[in-house]
């Protein structure tokens, strides 16, 4: 059974997250916190598997208490619901330790698909909050040029591609016929030739690559 934490100021986003959750059979709600200070005390009191992180709200916000949680929990997993006006604290919330990034308008089956993931390891993001994110960080971090060739195999140029284009592990798999463990080594293995620490650092190497595609993403299973 997964263990959730819903953290948001408002108590009518807390209940639909609640209801949704109670949804599945396989997710349970272990504490509601509508502030950050209430966040980081009751991660404490029940350290739960993943926490639905709101970053706006009075007090402590989420960036603050994503930090201050993880400090002192790390294996819980932190996703962060964000709406276009949050744009200005994605980054930060990413350095704090969120592990992934959904949008409050994310379809019912895409946010417990996320909370499953974060639980397993992965990292969700909405494509269009990886793109999002990513823009931002061409922008205002720029990195190596493109023109630098990168040292990594092709298979890893194929994953790194599906990668920035915002697929998850099982998508990349499933686009070029390999095993969800296999697509985890190919992305450590990113990780370690380029130094990059998570995924969106990979999809900001992407785009610096001019290898995240506009269209839909290639591959084989479509």
């Amino acid at each position: 059974m997964i263990r959730v934490l819903l953290v948001d100021d408002q108590q009518l986003v807390r209940a639909g997250l609640r209801m949704l959750c109670e949804s599945a059979e396989d997710i349970e709600v272990a504490a509601e916190a509508e502030n950050g200070g209430q966040a980081v005390r009751l991660a404490k009191a029940h350290t739960p598997d993943v926490i639905l992180m709101d970053l706006r709200m009075p007090g402590l916000d989420g960036i603050g208490a994503t930090g201050r949680i993880l400090r002192e929990h790390p294996t819980s997993r932190v996703v962060v619901l964000t709406t276009f006006d949050d744009d200005d604290h994605l980054y930060p919330a990413l350095q704090a330790g969120a592990c992934g990034f959904l949008a409050k308008d994310a379809a019912p089956a895409d946010l417990l698909d996320a909370i499953r993931r974060a639980a397993a390891g992965d990292s969700p993001f909405s494509p269009a909050v990886l793109r999002r994110l990513v823009q931002r960080a061409t922008q205002h971090r720029p990195g190596a040029a493109s023109s630098t060739p990168l040292a990594i195999t092709e298979r890893e140029k194929e994953v790194l591609v599906l990668l920035g284009a915002g697929l998850s592990n099982s998508e990349i798999a499933g686009r070029l016929y390999l095993g969800v463990t296999t697509v985890k080594s190919h992305v450590a293995g990113l990780m370690g030739k380029t130094g990059r620490t998570n995924r969106v650092q990979l999809a900001v190497l992407a785009a610096q690559h001019n290898l995240i595609p506009d269209g839909d993403p290639p591959g084989e299973n479509r």
